[in-house]
């Protein structure tokens, strides 16, 4: 029978020689590859920098972009609407994404407070046929363009806009659906006008403002609902 002592003077010298066998190996792996590993660790360090000196960039950007954002509110409440609009135009131009787009949208804004209805409806309209947007505010600026240009507009152009907005699962649906009744009335279509007026103050989903103007509009065609 082998004597415990023997057995674990075995297993040392096995762990021993084991230990010495992977050394040698990772030894060999080095002297074969340390130069890439090497490589690889400094690639992996400059990678790490280079990131995080880009996010130290990008927060700054942003910084910069929001305080200049910040500064047209007040060129405006001082009367400078000339210095506000040159201020929005550079961020359109040089500012981080989302800062164009809200430039871009208070410019619309600030023309469409001056009286420029077709100049904020072919900024929003920019807007709308960016597909780098967020659909959501695609969607907003289509409708708002289209109420800018409700009276100048080409009808078929103004329809065409709206249209895809004014289904079941839009969130837009009333308004788009009020502008589409709008374009039916200017046809001299007072069927189709009233059909969408009716839908609009059937619609419990519908801001109560538009629908009771919805139900007005709807009395003042003469006209049914179409079943």
């Amino acid at each position: 029978m082998t004597d415990k002592h023997d057995d674990a003077a075995a297993d040392l010298l096995i762990k021993e020689v084991d230990e010495d066998l992977r050394q040698e190996e990772l030894n060999k792996l080095w002297k074969k590859h340390g130069g890439l590993l090497t490589g690889a660790a400094v690639v992996l360090v400059l990678a790490v920098a280079g990131w995080q000196g880009w996010q130290g960039w990008e927060a700054k950007q942003r910084q910069a972009a929001s305080s200049r954002y910040s500064e047209t509110a007040v060129l405006v409440e001082q009367g400078k609407k000339d210095e506000a609009a040159e201020v929005l135009g550079k961020l359109v131009a040089e500012g981080p994404k989302g800062y164009r787009l809200l430039a871009e949208l208070r410019r619309a804004d600030m023309l469409q407070q001056a009286g420029d209805f077709a100049g904020a409806a072919a900024l929003y309209g920019k807007v709308a046929a960016d597909g780098s947007v967020d659909k959501v505010y695609r969607d907003m600026s289509a409708i708002r363009a289209a109420y800018l240009v409700l009276d100048s507009g080409d009808a078929a152009a103004i329809e065409k806009s709206v249209e895809p907005l004014a289904a079941e699962a839009s969130s837009w649906r009333h308004s788009a659906r009020e502008i589409l009744a709008l374009v039916a009335l200017k046809r001299g279509d007072a069927p189709r006008a009233a059909e969408l007026f009716a839908k609009i103050a059937e619609d419990a989903a519908a801001p109560q403002g538009l629908r009771t103007r919805a139900a007005e509009m709807l009395a003042a065609t003469g006209q049914r609902a179409r079943s």
